[in-house]
């Protein structure tokens, strides 16, 4: 292998899914300022994401709405004043 060509920044971080709960221990080389202790007493950086496999429909199998930016309620507010 060739020396030098991966990241130095390159560890297991927690990804912790948002909307479901479920958290996923990966090595990545992602940023991160928070750290959490997982199940195995460490202590790692993690990373919160708005959804994952945890959470998709695709993977679930289960619909849902996600609205973090309270992007329905205003769709609903235009909808409202057009049928008026």
């Amino acid at each position: 292998m060739k020396k030098d060509i991966h990241p130095q920044e390159y560890r297991k971080v927690i990804f912790a899914d948002n909307s479901s709960g479920a958290k996923f221990l990966i090595s990545s080389t992602i940023s991160t300022k928070n750290t959490e202790k997982w199940s195995d007493g460490q202590e790692y950086p993690v990373h919160h994401l708005e959804i994952s496999s945890a959470s998709h429909p695709f993977y679930t199998h289960e619909e849902k709405t996600i609205d973090t930016a309270g992007r329905v309620e205003k769709f609903k507010n235009r909808l409202a004043k057009a049928k008026k």
